[in-house]
């Protein structure tokens, strides 16, 4: 049973920083992308980052600067590194995984394994 578990969220002041884990069990998706998307109260959930099987990664706007996506080959597992944070960061964190494309990919579609989801709030 293919299983994606996140850890790390928690609750943080503006300017801090947190590390997310996503720990992938049941098959390995190292030829795959793997990404981070998330979704704030009242809101659509949107793409956040992106490593494909080649360790390239993408990033949306938002985060870009902020944000480091690194993937653990041995451990089957996806860090987000999250520096600089702000409030308009608050969301819950879902880690992804696809089992059709090996370039890093934003497109909800092509994820086919989700996390549970991690909250992380940001207060000002």
């Amino acid at each position: 049973q293919v299983q994606l578990v996140e850890s790390g969220g928690g609750l943080v002041q503006a300017g801090d920083s947190l590390r997310l884990a996503c720990a992938a069990s049941g098959r390995s998706f190292s030829r795959y992308s793997m990404g981070w998307f998330r979704q704030a109260s009242g809101k659509e959930r949107e793409f956040v980052a992106a490593i494909g099987w080649d360790s390239s990664t993408i990033y949306a706007d938002s985060v870009k600067g902020r944000f480091t996506l690194s993937r653990d080959f041995a451990k089957n597992t996806v860090y987000l590194q999250m520096n600089s944070l702000k409030p308009e960061d608050t969301a819950v964190y879902y880690c992804a995984a696809s089992v059709t494309m090996n370039t890093a990919t934003d497109r909800r579609s092509r994820y086919a394994y989700w996390g549970q989801g991690t909250q992380v709030t940001v207060s000002s």
